[in-house]
């Protein structure tokens, strides 16, 4: 466990600074005081704080990783931790799965075990949870979900259409117009606004839309192999993906089958995890701030827990720009192939209706 003194040659100041800094003295700075805290729970150091606000907060997490840094939760959680800090709040992280969700109501487990908030992180549409959302009083910050009419919900996340937005302008701007978007998981809420971020973005651009090229897949490296040989079959010239893991696959195969990325494909991930900056060559990526997310989620529920009501907090993205990304060098199709897994079968009513705003 980090110690005072840790924290202090980390910093480069002394230990009765980082004691100020944790203790709340006033002849510190408050940037300086902010890092302190940072740095503090970064280490995870930890101490019996007196003052404590009572408030116990739930981080539920599913479908996901926190352990590692190179976890998708990673961040989110040390963000969570830096603003829970600095109220002195406590906050007791929660796996969870559709089998605990089952067994346990919602507003029962809170009370139970006497929690005053909850943040959720990688929740599905169909969990069983996600029902009893709409008539809980229990402040609860959803990460890229969203309950609709329920003052004690708000919906947070990274805007995904600015996202996707700023990836497609930039591969128009490299002469792309054979555009695929591998995708995530189908019932998913995020999965379906990157999906309908992508068929606008293309049809402001005026470029040409092939169901076959928006495909859902999974949050996960291996989705790639099923569906980049079609793309490449196709002529598509540049693939977005839902996520950095998406990408890393999808690099991987059209090395396996004889193309260069970027000479011969394109290729943009979503999230820039950790491993894209190390991937060959390194990934361009929409980059989500998920340290921020996490402090984010915290002070909206620090709010709500004192009677604000928001509904929505989306973060703005930014493009990590890096090697992945080329001039586009068109290619004749060679066979075109229907998948069961394009928008147009998965999800036909986001494809009809997105498209018939233009």
């Amino acid at each position: 466990m980090a110690t005072i003194k840790d924290i202090a040659e980390r910093l480069g100041v002394s230990v009765s600074t980082v004691s100020k800094g944790l203790n709340g003295a006033k002849d510190i700075s408050e940037s300086l005081r902010q890092q302190v805290l940072d740095t503090a729970v970064e280490m995870g150091y930890t101490t019996k704080r007196k003052g404590s606000t009572g408030h116990k907060i739930a981080f539920f997490i599913e479908n996901m990783s926190c352990e590692e840094e190179s976890d998708f939760g990673y961040d989110l959680l040390l963000g969570f931790r830096q603003g829970a800090y600095r109220t002195k709040c406590d906050v007791d992280v929660l796996h969870i799965s559709p089998e605990f969700m089952q067994e346990y109501r919602y507003n029962n487990y809170m009370l139970e075990n006497d929690y005053s908030a909850a943040f959720f992180a990688g929740v599905a549409l169909n969990d069983p949870w996600m029902q009893q959302f709409e008539e809980t009083t229990v402040p609860t910050v959803l990460l890229d979900n969203f309950i609709p009419k329920n003052p004690h919900l708000c919906y947070l996340g990274t805007d995904s259409e600015e996202g996707i937005e700023m990836a497609i302008s930039h591969l128009v701007s490299l002469g792309h117009e054979k555009i695929a978007f591998l995708n995530g998981s189908k019932d998913s809420m995020i999965s379906d606004q990157r999906m309908r971020a992508y068929l606008r973005s293309m049809s402001a651009h005026k470029l040409p839309i092939d169901p076959n090229f928006a495909i859902y897949g999974y949050f996960v490296a291996a989705a790639a192999k099923y569906h980049v040989p079609s793309f490449i079959d196709a002529g598509v010239t540049a693939v977005l993906c839902g996520n950095d893991d998406i990408a890393e696959g999808v690099i991987e195969c059209v090395k396996e089958l004889g193309f260069s990325v970027p000479d011969d494909i394109s290729v943009i991930g979503f999230d820039d995890m950790p491993f894209s900056a190390t991937l060959y060559p390194p990934l361009t990526t929409v980059r989500q701030n998920r340290v921020e997310i996490g402090k984010s989620a915290y002070h909206v529920l620090e709010g709500m827990m004192s009677g604000i009501s928001p509904s929505k907090l989306l973060l703005r993205p930014s493009l990590t720009m890096r090697a992945s990304t080329g001039i586009a060098k068109p290619r004749l199709a060679v066979r075109r192939n229907d998948s069961h897994d394009s928008v147009l079968h998965i999800n036909p009513r986001l494809y009809e209706e997105t498209l018939k705003q233009f």
